[in-house]
């Protein structure tokens, strides 16, 4: 069986889900889109359990933010799509422009952009509405600029 239709529909959800971070559309239909129900996504600042749990920590991440662009590059697909399942990575440059607030409590100086750039290793599998992130590992490679402060709470919380 031919792969390559499931490698242009996953390289598509890659970088549809990536535009959707930047656009800001995270709500329960953004869930619908992209994830399975029972998704499990690890970051940096934390794991969660369930779509709405990632729904949550997803627009709280961003919106430390004014502004985010999210770049996707060198999508692979591992494994047989045809079964339904699929090992799907790529590099990530991710850049993230401070709010005002935060520049102006920072003091002069402050740099504006926080940039990572990241590995993405991801699980995929076909749903009857398309394929959907089944568990989402965000690995970051390096950064620039200064990270939000972020609330001690967040650190190392699984959300469910």
């Amino acid at each position: 069986m031919n792969a390559q239709p499931d490698h242009v529909a996953l390289t598509t959800l890659v970088n549809r889900f990536f535009r959707s971070l930047d656009e800001r559309r995270i709500d329960e239909e953004w869930a619908r889109t992209y994830l399975t129900d029972d998704v499990r996504t690890v970051t940096p600042i934390g794991t969660t359990e369930g779509a709405a749990a990632t729904v949550r920590h997803t627009a709280t991440a961003l919106g430390r933010f004014a502004r985010t662009q999210h770049v996707a590059t060198g999508v692979l697909v591992d494994g047989d799509p045809a079964t339904g399942r699929a090992i799907v990575s790529w590099n990530a440059v991710m850049t993230h422009v401070h709010h005002d607030a935060t520049l102006r409590q920072r003091g002069a100086g402050a740099t504006p952009l926080f940039t990572v750039g990241a590995h993405y290793e991801t699980d995929v599998v076909r749903t009857p509405a398309g394929w959907r992130f089944h568990e989402m590992r965000i690995e970051p490679v390096w950064t620039t600029g200064e990270p939000p402060v972020l609330p001690e709470e967040a650190h190392g919380r699984t959300e469910a």
